[in-house]
């Protein structure tokens, strides 16, 4: 029966080529449009770590003066955390590990003939970066905490950059000289290289970053770059005046830290933890909010928190999904004027027996076909659409493409959408009293 409701709906569509071609190009638009958005949209918001996100927290304290105006357009200063802070953190390790963190640009100057001293950018993190988020290592292994203790001159490397420094010669045990511009290099041992990884979005860097295009080519011990006055990069902002290096400063905030917490338990003791501690500090005069302001984000919230899709993007999805709509209405109004008008058709096959849930799935079937044409022309406007995407220089431009699954949801909407669209003018068609309509044939 399937079979033979398919036959009647291809004749019928067969039939009206214009009207078919006009609702396969309505529907091929809206969820063309549709998927384009939609699909920038998933490739922004996607799970940067998944199978470890869920044990990944952002601990967020507030110490920022009760006087303090925060500036629309600037960054929130309690979005990091001071150094004392940050330090108390990593001291009390109440979570299963944690680490503070850093962007920065350094200078390399290579050993190896033919090649000039050039700018990379990196990370200064403390030693459970690496365990934590799972960075993979294909020599060599990271540096311990012990070694952070003794600002070690250490430093783990991209494979591509191990590869250019030191061609196919194994990098494990040789130096590395880096350092700040107009500075004198220091020389580093080199003890691990990792997988070129660059997560996407770079969930652990801050908002003065690009999470879409950055990627960290060296890994420094946090306090051996403290040592030795390294460039840092990133969000550097205070709230009041101190005495003394604003890198170690109680008022100025320029640090991530983040923290891996496996149960709900943990978690709920953690946040705990900081209250306690941001009560004390209340108590010592540091902060000056309530201690409840502190809270823990998990890597997802964080990423909310961040708000890292742009509003303009937003705005293009949601007047995208409109057109969708506006389509499908005149889909209904096209299909009900075309079911109705095959009433004589309907009347006599429902005085041959046809029930009332035979018309339906009838003219469902039909609506659904559409909406598979529709689909298909969707998938080839979204893949131009996604095409003009990557031609943008937007920072998440070249991670505009198309994934099996949602290619999958494209054909899907298409056909759920135009099945919904013939629902209204199917119900209508099978209700047609085949008394009346015969006697006007």
């Amino acid at each position: 029966m399937f079979g033979y409701y398919i036959d009647l709906a291809l004749r019928s569509l067969k039939r009206t080529p214009v009207l078919t071609g006009l609702m396969v190009l309505a529907i091929g638009l809206g969820i063309g449009a549709s998927m384009t958005m939609l699909t920038v949209l998933h490739v922004m918001t996607q799970d940067p770590l998944p199978g470890r996100s869920a044990h990944l927290y952002v601990p967020h304290l507030d110490p920022l003066p009760l006087t303090y105006q925060q500036p629309e357009t600037a960054p929130k200063p309690n979005d990091s955390l001071t150094w004392p802070d940050a330090m108390a953190l990593l001291r009390a390790r109440r979570a299963e590990k944690q680490a503070a963190m850093a962007g920065g640009t350094l200078l390399v100057t290579p050993q190896r003939a033919g090649l000039q001293p050039f700018d990379i950018s990196g990370r200064y993190i403390t030693s459970d970066f690496f365990a934590m988020f799972g960075v993979p290592f294909v020599a060599g292994s990271s540096w311990t905490a012990a070694d952070d203790l003794a600002h070690a001159h250490m430093v783990v490397l991209a494979e591509s950059l191990a590869r250019k420094l030191f061609g196919n010669a194994n990098p494990i045990g040789q130096t590395v000289a880096l350092g700040n511009n107009g500075s004198a290099p220091q020389e580093f041992r080199v003890i691990g290289v990792i997988r070129d990884w660059a997560p996407k979005p770079l969930f652990y860097e801050d908002s003065a970053g690009k999470p879409y295009t950055d990627a960290d080519k060296f890994f420094l011990p946090l306090p051996t770059a403290i040592d030795l006055k390294l460039s840092f990069n990133g969000n550097q902002m205070g709230w009041g005046h101190s005495d003394g290096s604003w890198r170690t400063s109680p008022v100025v905030s320029w640090l991530q830290f983040w923290v891996q917490l496996d149960t709900p338990a943990q978690v709920a003791a953690y946040r705990q933890f900081l209250i306690d501690y941001s009560a004390e500090q209340k108590t010592l005069g540091r902060f000056q909010r309530p201690a409840t302001n502190a809270r823990v984000y998990s890597l997802m919230g964080w990423l909310q928190h961040e708000n890292l899709v742009p509003d303009d993007v937003k705005l293009q999805m949601w007047l995208a999904l409109g057109f969708l709509g506006v389509a499908m209405l005149n889909i209904v109004a096209l299909l009900l004027a075309k079911f109705l008008r095959r009433s004589g058709e309907i009347s006599v096959r429902r005085a041959m027996g046809a029930r009332k849930r035979d018309i339906f799935v009838q003219f469902g079937i039909e609506s659904a076909l559409v909406g598979v044409g529709g689909g298909l022309l969707g998938l080839g406007i979204a893949q131009i659409g996604l095409w003009s995407i990557r031609q943008r220089p937007d920072d998440y431009a070249h991670l505009a493409s198309m994934d099996p699954s949602m290619l999958f949801v494209t054909v899907v909407l298409a056909i759920v959408a135009s099945a919904l669209a013939g629902l209204l003018p199917a119900w209508r068609a099978c209700r047609v009293p085949p008394a009346l309509q015969l006697k006007t044939l």
